[in-house]
């Protein structure tokens, strides 16, 4: 059975940075692709930044410049560098495997005050 774990959410002031990082087991972790989601407060959930098994990335435009995703196939991590934070990064950030009809973690919040 997959599990993902996710952990570095809190709290930070606009322009801070956070590392949100994800641990899976229970999977040939290597083999999916891996992503980070975010859902507000009243709006849907919405892709942030995503790694290929082939290490490839795609990232929202909102982020682009300012997060960084990375995966370690050795450790079955995949971290989220958030740099230069603003109020509207504030979300509920999940950790997904294998895209949206994949796996989830349980999500880990991350408020950015103004």
């Amino acid at each position: 059975q997959v599990q993902l774990v996710e952990s570095g959410g809190g709290l930070v002031q606009s322009g801070g940075s956070l590392r949100l990082s994800c641990a899976a087991s229970g999977s040939i972790f290597r083999l999916y692709a891996m992503g980070w989601y975010r859902q507000a407060p009243g709006k849907q959930r919405e892709l942030v930044a995503a790694v290929t098994s082939g290490f490839m990335t795609n990232y929202a435009d909102s982020v682009k410049g300012r997060f960084t995703i990375s995966r370690d196939n050795a450790k079955k991590t995949v971290d989220l560098q958030m740099n230069s934070l603003k109020p509207e990064d504030t979300a509920v950030y999940y950790c997904n495997q294998g895209g949206p009809e994949g796996c989830w973690g349980q999500g880990t919040q991350v408020t950015v005050s103004s």
